[in-house]
């Protein structure tokens, strides 16, 4: 779980609790936690090991890895808020910003640092804040901030005490001068009989086409109720498509595959370019969360998981979780908390690089698709993994298969079936016997 501990006179930054001890420190003397900021857990014992592998491995500290792992979201640190001393003498000399700040507060009691910065139009104000501290004109104050805000969509539904019949028909003779408020009252009737789900306030105001004061005097007369759903962010379709069937090569390769599973954890699937990979990663898929599994499909870049989203969808549907750097705070909070209680909505997780780092209990297979990519490596800052061999490692801690997919396998990885650690399945038809393009050398000397 996270802690706010402090640093230094007044800093407070968020830290995890790997281990708890009775063991008290000699070199240094221990502060006291600030304040505890999580109910339950929101990192695992598995991902601990591996954040520690990768800081051993990658020779960085394990609080980089922490800060590269964790969404934003969580790391929270304070924020220093500036309060007025009631005890100041207003009639004290000041400068004009002095003077400016202590005005700003007259009308607002606390002022965040940034809302100080623009009321000056100066970036550096802590020369002007040192001053009125030693004045005795501020107080200071540092406070945490809770970044992530969850999604509350209002829902409306009728006062249970309009059940009955009677009182129903009393409700709508009394309706009956106030036209826009009687309409919202059967359009809730119309919807609730046609989906027999719950209602959505915004989703009321247009099929009943009135305004939210309509709705409001509806909920002040006790006749609806408001209430609030907590949702995600981002939601996907249903599935909608059937599985294909593997054609003879994809069939063999798929065959060969799980064979060597039975042996090593992790297999090098090396296809020529549209030879199929993906109908058999979708069938590895499948199988895996048959068995309710998770499962992690890494892609190289940020660009590609559009195409594959669009395909993924249509066989798994709102099982689907993405994770990448340009979701925002809030949705990337929402899926590492999806992974780490196990929902349906993250079965298969499909993301780059960082996506090693989400906290999953019960994974069952990794797929790192183009695992040649140099993408999968990153180079600053620290900490500067690979994210193929880092899941790799990921796996063994979960006791999962690892498949590397690529039609240029990268040497090491090549290398690695030559010593017998991987196994290696090759697929050199293309799908649908397509021929491959002709390929011509040309001296352009001789042009």
């Amino acid at each position: 779980m996270r802690v706010a501990v402090p640093f230094g006179k007044s800093k407070i930054y968020t830290a995890i609790v790997a281990t708890i001890h009775q063991e008290e420190p000699t070199v240094y003397k221990a502060k006291d936690i600030f304040q505890i900021l999580d109910d339950e857990l929101i990192v695992t014992k598995n991902q601990l090991k591996h954040w520690q592998w990768i800081a051993n491995y990658y020779m960085c500290s394990l609080g980089e890895v922490l800060r590269s792992a964790l969404p934003s979201a969580f790391l929270l640190e304070s924020e220093t808020l500036v309060l007025k001393n009631e005890n100041f003498d207003i009639e004290a000399p000041l400068t004009d910003d002095e003077f400016l700040i202590v005005e700003a507060l007259e009308h607002q009691a606390i002022l965040p640092i940034k809302k100080i910065s623009d009321i000056l139009d100066k970036k550096r104000v802590l020369p002007i804040l040192n001053k009125l501290l030693l004045k005795e004109a501020i107080i200071l104050k540092e406070e945490i901030v809770e970044q992530y805000r969850p999604k509350l969509v209002k829902y409306v539904r009728l006062n249970s005490l309009y059940e009955d019949e009677a009182k129903l028909q009393e409700l709508l003779d009394t309706l009956s001068r106030a036209a826009q408020q009687r309409n919202a009252v059967l359009s809730y009737f119309s919807m609730n009989a046609s989906t027999k789900k719950p209602i959505k306030q915004d989703e009321l105001k247009k099929v009943s086409k009135v305004s939210s004061s309509v709705i409001k005097v509806l909920v002040e007369k006790n006749i609806f109720e408001i209430y609030t759903i907590q949702t995600d962010r981002v939601n996907f379709e249903d599935a909608k498509a059937i599985f294909k069937e593997l054609n003879e090569f994809q069939e063999t390769a798929y065959q060969e595959v799980n064979a060597h599973f039975i042996q090593k954890d992790v297999v090098l699937l090396h296809g020529i370019t549209s030879s199929g990979k993906t109908e058999i990663y979708v069938k590895l898929i499948h199988e895996v969360l048959q068995q309710n599994k998770q499962v992690l499909y890494l892609v190289p870049e940020i660009a590609l998981t559009t195409q594959l989203i669009t395909r993924l969808q249509q066989y798994f549907g709102n099982k689907i979780a993405v994770f990448h750097s340009k979701y925002s705070l809030n949705e990337r909070v929402e899926v590492w908390n999806n992974i780490l209680h196990n929902s349906d909505k993250a079965q298969l997780v499909l993301g780059a690089r960082s996506s090693v780092f989400l906290p999953f209990s019960k994974l069952g297979l990794i797929i790192v698709d183009e695992e040649h990519e140099t993408s999968y490596k990153q180079f600053d800052p620290a900490p500067r993994y690979h994210a193929r061999d880092a899941s790799i490692v990921l796996a063994n801690l979960h006791k999962a298969k690892v498949l590397l997919g690529s039609a240029t396998p990268s040497l090491e990885s090549y290398y690695n079936t030559q010593q017998n650690k991987y196994g290696l399945v090759e697929l050199n038809r293309r799908f649908g016997n397509v021929l491959l393009p002709e390929i011509e050398l040309v001296d352009i000397k001789e042009g």
